[in-house]
């Protein structure tokens, strides 16, 4: 499937969670949904959405959180999945897994296709774990895996897209922080 439908499959089934986005995904969800609820987090350093998402997933304990982040930036903070095994919350991450570094320029993920992030999770802890290839099942599943509780591990196997520049997020920094915490009454 390509990450355009995946994501797709995603928006129509997040209902009101808050969906954060990180890296390759900061480019394609605000043409699939631009509420106050959607935020797109681009840091200088790969691996911090799962840290940040579960967060707010502590924080917001009556709202589910949905992380989007891609394979290599996964890998480059596997610790996360411990901790978020270890502090039960709404917390819904979603795995981008299509082989490559796509932002920084489509390097290969060394032994990406070797990598089987159902057992990484699942040893960390995790007991909600979901694979899916195709876009078939993962329409079929996509409800049932966002139903609470969390936390859930949703691996998603894509294409690539090679030639991909870094994205920009829809909107600044702190016009993105102001309009989510007016969404969830926060000041």
């Amino acid at each position: 499937m390509t990450p355009e439908e995946a994501l797709e499959v995603l928006a129509r089934n997040r209902g009101d969670a808050l969906v954060l986005t990180t890296m390759g995904a900061v480019g394609i969800w605000p043409k699939l949904s631009d509420t106050p609820l959607d935020f797109a987090y681009m840091p200088s350093a790969m691996g911090q959405g799962p840290a940040l998402g579960l967060g707010l997933a502590l924080a917001l304990p009556n709202r589910r959180v949905i992380a989007i982040c891609g394979d290599g930036s996964l890998i480059m903070n596997l610790g996360c999945l411990i901790t978020i095994a270890s502090y039960p919350a709404q917390l819904y991450l979603v795995v981008m897994d299509n082989g490559v570094y796509e932002v920084t320029g489509g390097q290969p993920i060394v032994g990406s296709r070797q990598i089987d992030f159902a057992r990484i999770a699942e040893g960390a802890g995790i007991r909600r774990v979901y694979h899916f290839r195709d876009r078939s099942s993962w329409e079929t599943h996509a409800a049932s895996c966002l139903e609470p509780p969390g936390p859930v591990f949703i691996w998603l196997e894509v294409l690539g897209r090679p030639g991909q520049k870094t994205p920009q997020p829809p909107r600044p920094m702190p016009e993105q922080i102001r309009r989510l915490q007016s969404a969830l009454g926060i000041r």
